[in-house]
């Protein structure tokens, strides 16, 4: 184990990171105010990323730290636990994206507080830990930011990576700037890690207290009500669905290619095909990518909690609402698994999964290893090699026999691997005073 003061190499190199934050501020900002052309809440409260305010400072909070809209979403299973635990903590929920702030608003009790995540640079993180100081501080997943976590040691505040993960990719990344972010991983408190490899990869870059807790994904709860919507709306469609689930840049014209190549050698009616792009700024841009594919497309936003005529009649919709993913399974019969047919680790399998649909993932599932190694395994999704042999396979799972099994084993996959909640709520309650 190193010495807990940082050599002269690591001051050093995060004195340089800091510097290039510094430098960097106004381009930040001024993404900020550019993305906020599309999604307005990221130009609300600017000034709480750069260490601003408002209200007296204050003390005792639980911190938890939900970067976008699926760590958020994780987040509220855990946060439902420490409820149970300690009934009476203040939660102080930061995010980085506005759809993860937007989620995390509906998780906030009497007394809560949500606010943005200040920017990594130690002036402003210290203003952070002024204002608010933590009981505990919680970051889900990868959030490893070297000024917040060497502010919250100055602060005396125990910090815990929870359904923390660490790609192959990301430990390799994380060796070569080890001078920065090794002390970083150092004076984490707790590290809860999804499986055994990603505890492994923690323990390697610096993490002390590793403890495998699962996957917290396991443990969100689809909406049953959006779910029988969704069934309900498959049966006014009357024919096949297809959903491309959480898709990412570049992934739409792989999938609109191979669609177009189903178009010319079948004759029978292709069944309804769903997108849902993973980020809202992407609509507009994959509505156009649609069309001039040459499919009539109707957009969710467009109808209420039933399809219009035209829906009925279109050869593609487009899912650009929010918060609709489990309706968007319940309507399907087979899911395309977004961000793993480009090489961006694919998204949450463990939904579809628990919404009772089958998935077909492509070779880059990195973000989710173990969770897509153990759907295989349960027979709960197929694995293909590129997006033409994807939607091959997806078409043969509209075989009413094979899609009702896989139907039938991925709710049972999903099941089976719940828990991780309780474990890690037991863990980070120790660090919370009883009030």
């Amino acid at each position: 184990m190193s010495d807990s003061s940082p050599s002269w190499r690591q001051r050093a190199a995060r004195g340089t990171y800091s510097l290039l934050l510094r430098l960097l501020e106004p381009v930040y900002v001024l993404r900020l105010w550019w993305r906020g052309r599309a999604e307005p809440l990221y130009r609300h409260a600017i000034g709480e990323r750069l260490g601003a305010y408002d209200g007296a400072a204050s003390s005792g909070w639980v911190w938890v730290h939900a970067v976008s809209l699926g760590e958020t979403r994780a987040a509220a299973a855990l946060i439902d636990a420490l409820r149970a635990r300690r009934p009476g903590m203040r939660l102080l929920l930061t995010h980085g994206t506005a759809t993860g702030r937007e989620a995390g608003s509906v998780l906030l009790r009497e007394g809560d507080a949500q606010a943005w995540l200040p920017y990594d640079t130690p002036s402003v993180v210290q203003r952070f830990f002024a204002q608010f100081d933590p009981a505990v501080g919680v970051l889900m997943e990868t959030e490893i930011w070297p000024n917040l976590l060497m502010a919250a040691q100055a602060a005396s505040v125990p910090m815990v990576l929870a359904n923390a993960r660490l790609s192959v990719k990301s430990h390799a990344q994380g060796q070569r700037l080890a001078a920065v972010m090794r002390p970083a991983a150092e004076s984490i408190a707790l590290v809860l890690a999804q499986t055994e490899a990603d505890a492994v990869r923690l323990r390697d870059v610096g993490g002390r207290e590793v403890i495998v807790c699962g996957n917290l994904k396991f443990d969100v709860s689809p909406d049953p009500a959006l779910i029988a919507r969704g069934r309900a709306w498959h049966e006014l469609i009357g024919r096949d669905v297809v959903l491309a689930a959480v898709f990412r840049e570049g992934e739409e014209a792989m999938l609109l290619a191979a669609w177009a190549e189903l178009q010319s050698t079948s004759s029978t009616r292709r069944p309804l095909l769903i997108v849902v792009p993973r980020h809202p700024q992407r609509f507009d841009e994959v509505a156009a990518l649609i069309r001039n594919a040459g499919l009539t497309l109707a957009r969710r936003s467009a109808w209420g909690d039933t399809p219009d005529a035209s829906a009925m009649q279109a050869d593609a919709w487009l899912g650009d609402s929010m918060g609709e993913m489990p309706l968007y399974y319940g309507a399907s019969q087979v899911a395309l698994l977004g961000g793993s047919f480009a090489p961006l680790g694919g998204q949450n399998l463990i939904e579809a999964a628990a919404c009772g649909c089958p998935v077909v993932m492509g070779p880059h599932t990195f973000n989710f290893a173990e969770a897509a190694v153990l759907s295989l395994a349960a027979g709960a999704a197929v694995r293909v090699a590129d997006m033409k042999e994807g939607l091959k396979e997806a078409l043969t799972l509209l075989a009413p026999e094979r899609q009702q099994q896989f139907a039938q084993n991925a709710l049972a996959f999903a099941s089976q691997h719940r828990g991780a909640a309780a474990r890690m709520a037991d863990r980070i309650a120790a660090f919370v005073p009883l009030v």
